[in-house]
């Protein structure tokens, strides 16, 4: 109980505050009632929607919600967690892809001030990724065993999108495709991305466009094959960043794959982290190594010479 005072004391103070800020609320105006704690649903809010769209159609959340299958038998309380975590991964990698694709595309119309717009929410699309492995961290190694049996053969390991994220950044490995054999759709929008042009292949060649002399057998290179250092990059690279102010649309462009890395390559690290704290060094349930395939993983490297022309800066 509140003594009669004191509330009376409370009332006197929300009063003379709503004076300070006005007075109170004019028809019409949105209110909350310290008595009812209920804010008013105002006179323009539409309740209606037998002949409309609502939120729940145009976000398809009938579908969207009925699609967490769990199939351990009893269900594990814990499934549920599991699969949204992992679905909601595969959603921000369906807008990872298409922000990537755009990039590209970007780079290639040499529109560099879109092309960073892209790459600044994928960057943030990954830092949210990273920090969501937290969540998956309070699945305890008891709880997941209860469970981890039903799930067979299906790994993370088989995410057609992840791939595609992959090969587009330039860690491109035809021995995935087989994976996907079951799925030719996926195989299909996976051999496309093998034979394109990554997005580090379009920023050397808007490099070029704007008057650096990128060798011609790094920019004829095989688009199929991974990514690995080109030495003949070095030198590119170290004009641009000896003098940032006479170059600044390359000199940022540079820093923001750089960042991108760095993201990407901390939600591989907290991947991992949480692998080993749940499972150990248990294989994987797609039949890898688990823990040392994943550390293997942090070896793979987008944008190699960016890193490396930061020993000959100054130097």
């Amino acid at each position: 109980m509140v003594p009669d005072g004191r509330l009376e004391s409370h009332r006197v103070s929300l009063r003379t505050n709503t004076a300070r800020l006005g007075g109170p609320p004019k028809k019409g105006e949105d209110a909350v009632s310290i008595e009812d704690g209920e804010r008013r649903v105002e006179e323009g809010v539409r309740t209606d929607f037998r002949s409309r769209m609502d939120y729940g159609a145009y976000l398809d959340l009938d579908k969207l919600l009925d699609s967490q299958h769990p199939v351990s038998t009893p269900v594990h309380p814990d499934e549920l967690l599991f699969i949204i975590q992992h679905q909601t991964t595969e959603l921000w990698f369906k807008l990872v892809l298409h922000e990537l694709e755009s990039v590209r595309t970007y780079l290639q119309a040499h529109d560099v001030s879109r092309a960073r717009k892209a790459l600044a929410r994928v960057k943030h699309i990954f830092r949210t990724l990273a920090e969501q492995w937290s969540v998956l961290a309070t699945l305890t190694p008891s709880e997941y065993a209860e469970f981890r049996g039903f799930l067979g053969s299906a790994s993370g390991f088989q995410s057609y999108q992840y791939r595609s994220v992959e090969f587009i950044l330039g860690n491109k490995n035809a021995g995935m495709l087989p994976v996907f054999a079951a799925k030719p759709e996926q195989q299909e929008r996976l051999r496309q991305l093998l034979d394109s042009p990554t997005v580090y292949d379009a920023f050397l060649r808007f490099l070029v466009a704007h008057g650096h002399d990128v060798p011609t057998d790094i920019l004829e290179r095989d688009v199929t094959q991974a990514w690995t250092q080109q030495a003949g990059l070095i030198p590119v690279f170290q004009r641009i960043y000896e003098n940032p102010n006479a170059h600044w649309a390359e000199y940022a462009m540079c820093e923001d794959l750089v960042d991108l890395e760095d993201a990407f390559q901390f939600w591989r690290f907290r991947h991992l982290r949480t692998v080993q704290r749940t499972i150990g060094y248990k294989r994987g349930t797609g039949g890898s190594s688990g823990v040392d395939f994943l550390k293997r993983a942090l070896d793979l490297t987008f944008f190699p010479e960016l890193y490396s022309v930061r020993t000959e800066i100054g130097g």
